[in-house]
C-alpha cells in the first residue's frame, strides 16, 4: 500500500465567503474541502506559471534566436565588466 502524505491547512474567513464557497461546491457536486483545495491549487499553479514563464512576441523570439546564432561583438561596457569580474574572482 502506498502512503499518501498530506498536510493540514486551516483558515478563518468571513461567514459570507464561507457561504459562497459552500454554495459553489454544492453547485459543482463537490465537497467544500475538495472544491477549495482544487481552486487554490489551480490559482497557485497559475501564479507560479505567470512568474516563471517568459513570454516573447514573435519578433522578440526572432531577435533572441538571431542573437544566439550570431551574437554581437562585446561593447566597451561589457569588456570592462568582464575584466572586473575576472579580477574579483579567483582563477584555478
Amino acid at each position: 500500500m502506498v502512503k499518501n502524505d498530506t498536510a493540514r491547512l486551516e483558515a478563518r474567513l468571513p461567514a459570507s465567503v464561507y457561504a459562497t464557497l459552500k454554495k459553489a461546491a454544492e453547485l459543482k457536486g463537490r465537497t467544500l474541502t475538495d472544491f477549495v483545495v482544487s481552486a487554490a491549487h489551480e490559482a497557485a499553479r497559475k501564479a507560479i506559471e505567470e512568474e516563471e514563464i517568459i513570454r516573447l512576441s514573435a519578433e522578440d523570439q526572432r531577435r533572441f534566436a538571431l542573437a544566439l546564432i550570431d551574437p554581437p561583438e562585446p561593447n566597451e561596457t561589457l569588456k570592462r565588466a568582464s575584466s572586473a569580474y575576472r579580477k574579483s574572482v579567483e582563477t584555478r
